[in-house]
């Protein structure tokens, strides 16, 4: 039997409405009824994550910022993090700055973004970036911007930073036939963390052998995850080389994919 089972949210939890389905929700409670931890394991801070995880009826832990940060929202406890370089996160700082596009920071205690984005639990960074860095650990950095074209270009600038990496982005930078959204992204973080980072040091601390551990998602930041788990679930809406890291190809997001192939995994028809 499977202990863990880690859900991305976007493209796999939710439909492509940003919902998540009440056949969704009943069947994550019936997992963690039986005892089966259910863990969100996302791109987005800590808040936003924590909302997903009890909106869905998951577990009270979570892992957040791309692997970044793990934490049992229940108790007030981190399990593990891996803060990124305070260098690093004053070389893109400076990036973002010289070139006018946003930077925003999550850490353990929320997110800080340099505009206004009237965005509800996100505060605006007060003082010097380099005192803020004193006190605080950031787990993960974002780069957006209205203008698909400027991040765009700025690619090259982020992937020459030391000691970090893009963890995840807008698909519109990946898939030429991905229309631009509103907002065009980067996540970055520390060169070590990803999402199979964050599953390994989670199963770890609850004592969980990774191959009784599940990953499901669509996208690929998914991927490091897959490769950590005894079983591997890729949605039907995934493009099709995120598909080739799986062992196992559920329904759509907008068709329950989730709820579909837990069910299965209750039933015992999905093994390692």
């Amino acid at each position: 039997m499977y202990k863990a089972i880690f859900i991305d949210i976007d493209g796999t939890l939710r439909n492509d409405l940003g919902e998540i389905s009440d056949v969704t929700k009943n069947t994550i409670k019936k997992v963690v009824e039986k005892g089966i931890k259910v863990i969100i394991c996302s791109g987005r801070p800590v808040e936003s994550t924590i909302e997903v995880s009890r909106a869905c009826n998951a577990s009270n832990y979570i892992i957040t910022s791309n692997g970044a940060y793990g934490y049992d929202y229940k108790n007030n406890k981190c399990i593990y993090k891996n803060p990124m370089k305070k260098d690093s996160c004053i070389e893109i700082y400076n990036l973002a700055k010289r070139n006018n596009v946003n930077f925003i920071m999550n850490t353990e205690n929320g997110r800080v973004s340099t505009k206004e984005r009237g965005v509800e639990k996100e505060n605006i960074l007060s003082e010097p970036i380099e005192l803020f860095l004193e006190k605080i650990d950031v787990m993960q950095c974002l780069i957006q911007d209205s203008s698909f074209e400027k991040i765009r270009d700025l690619k090259p600038d982020v992937e020459k930073i030391k000691y970090v990496g893009i963890k995840n982005q807008s698909k519109s930078l990946t898939n030429p036939y991905e229309k631009p959204r509103n907002i065009t992204y980067y996540d970055i973080a520390d060169e070590k963390t990803s999402k199979g980072y964050g599953v390994k040091n989670m199963c770890k601390a609850l004592h969980i052998d990774l191959k009784y551990a599940v990953s499901i998602g669509d996208d690929y930041n998914d991927i490091s995850m897959f490769k950590e788990t005894g079983l591997s679930i890729a949605m039907e809406n995934a493009n099709n080389e995120v598909k080739t890291y799986a062992k196992y190809i559920t329904k759509t997001n907008n068709e329950n994919g989730v709820a579909y192939v837990l069910e299965k995994i209750m039933k015992g028809e999905t093994t390692c």
